[in-house]
């Protein structure tokens, strides 16, 4: 289940009397013609409502055309229509079937048991383990919660059974899972990549370092709160024990590197990637392992097509959103208003950086992305930042917003699958989003992170 569908079946987050406070805000702005408020109004109200965040996009936006009649409102339908008419799109609904096939399919047992063969001899080694089986299992699903509904029921079950602390189990596999969208593939890269017009293999590519980035600074977390909670080792190193997992996982592992390998070298599109991983995926878990079985795919293939359609959906509904924002010229407005600090990228970043936390908090990933990108993208760029660099950037803010009330969809999956409140989620990750902020303070003042890379293969 991804972060979109989460979102869609949640109710009301407030009160009914804010939802009453909202509505008459909306009755009277429309009385008084302040239209583009309106717009930002109705679709506050609509989500505090507790309607879904793709039907209070287009809500919203049929609202504001409406009442304008500057257009007529088929315009409405055909911006929704032309906003999914994208090729590197088909990337999407493929890569989520692979992960799915991954996680029923046996294949995240086979990596989180290489995963404590490898790293489980350190102190805190589950953590450790938590956090590698991660950055592999990024490598196939592109998807946060994939990795926390796949992954994240091993990883706190065996943590559990190993005596850790529970809230530090589900804080770290909340954590962990945020790597998923940075390293390649990413969903929400490949929807920056079509709203930005910007190359989605070189986004990949400028991924995987600050990923790598990320699971190294929540493992230095991870070290001192072990000392500190004397946390054991879980394991002896043996090196038998490493080449027998590592012999059961090595075609698992060959998945990220037939993605990301395919990519980078050219010898795949990232929607031929993902295609190629569902293919391999299928390959493996019906003739290889064959633990996939026809009805785990049947179920699988709905689910993922459920997935899909919420996803596109979002983005139909926020693409219309964007268009009526730039129509109105929104972005020169917020120009103007940061035109003090266009010769200081320094000042950018950390405004941009700000907005995007705070966005993060209340916003689902894709329809932040396919709001924002129109509005942020030239100021950053009119500031000297290369797109690449700011779609990193834009990412990982938004993947700490999964982390943080009140919408954290991560923290939502993990208290369902680990059965604890919420609340003890949210404690339980506090202290490792210190990693994730000191990771992204790197990666946004220091650009190289990122651009090495793409600069490297694709100069």
């Amino acid at each position: 289940m991804t972060e979109a569908m989460i979102t869609a079946r949640r109710g009301s987050l407030v009160p009914p009397v804010i939802a009453l406070l909202a509505v008459i805000g909306c009755v009277v702005l429309a009385v008084t013609g302040q239209y583009l408020s309106l717009l930002f109004a109705a679709l506050f109200t609509l989500l505090v409502c507790g309607l879904p965040i793709a039907i209070s996009l287009a809500g919203s936006c049929l609202l504001y055309v409406m009442l304008t009649g500057r257009v007529p409102d088929v315009v409405v339908v055909h911006r929704m229509v032309n906003g999914i008419d994208s090729f590197p799109l088909l990337a999407i609904p493929f890569f989520i079937l692979a992960g799915n096939l991954m996680n029923n399919g046996g294949i995240t047992n086979r990596i989180f048991d290489f995963a404590k063969a490898l790293m489980g001899w350190m102190r805190g080694g589950l953590g450790h383990v938590n956090v590698g089986a991660s950055i592999v299992f990024s490598g196939m699903s592109g998807a946060a919660v994939a990795d926390a509904g796949g992954l994240g029921t091993i990883e706190i079950k065996a943590m559990r059974d190993a005596g850790y602390d529970q809230e530090f189990a589900v804080g770290i596999t909340a954590a962990s899972s945020t790597i998923g969208p940075i390293i390649p593939p990413s969903l929400p890269m490949v929807i920056y990549g079509v709203m930005a017009s910007v190359s989605v293999g070189q986004l990949f590519a400028a991924g995987l370092v600050p990923g790598l980035l990320m699971g190294l600074t929540l493992m230095a977390m991870i070290t001192w709160l072990s000392w500190r909670r004397g946390y054991k080792r879980d394991a002896r190193f043996s090196m038998s024990v490493l080449g027998r997992t590592f012999c059961r996982a090595f075609l698992s592992l060959l998945t990220p590197v037939i993605i990301v390998g395919g990519i980078v070298t050219g010898a795949f599109t990232p929607t031929e990637a993902a295609i190629a991983a569902v293919v391999y995926a299928l390959v493996l878990g019906g003739l290889v392992y064959r633990t996939l079985t026809w009805r785990r795919l049947l179920k699988v293939s709905m689910e993922t097509i459920e997935t899909t359609a919420v996803i596109l959906f979002i983005v139909a509904g926020a693409s219309i959103f964007a268009w009526i924002l730039t129509s109105n010229q929104v972005t020169q407005h917020v120009m103007g208003l940061l035109g003090p600090f266009q010769d200081n990228p320094v000042a950018v970043l950390l405004i941009v950086n700000l907005v995007l936390i705070v966005v993060g908090c209340f916003m689902e990933t894709i329809a932040a992305i396919t709001i924002l990108v129109p509005v942020l993208l030239p100021v950053a760029v009119a500031a000297g930042i290369d797109p690449v660099h700011f779609g990193v950037i834009m990412v990982l803010n938004l993947m700490i917003g999964l982390l943080t009330p009140p919408v954290g969809m991560v923290l939502y999956v993990l208290s369902r699958v680990s059965h604890i409140s919420f609340e003890k989620c949210m404690r339980g990750t506090l202290p490792f989003l210190i990693p994730l902020v000191i990771a992204l303070g790197l990666v946004t003042f220091v650009p190289a992170i990122s651009l090495w890379l793409p600069t490297l293969v694709y100069r």
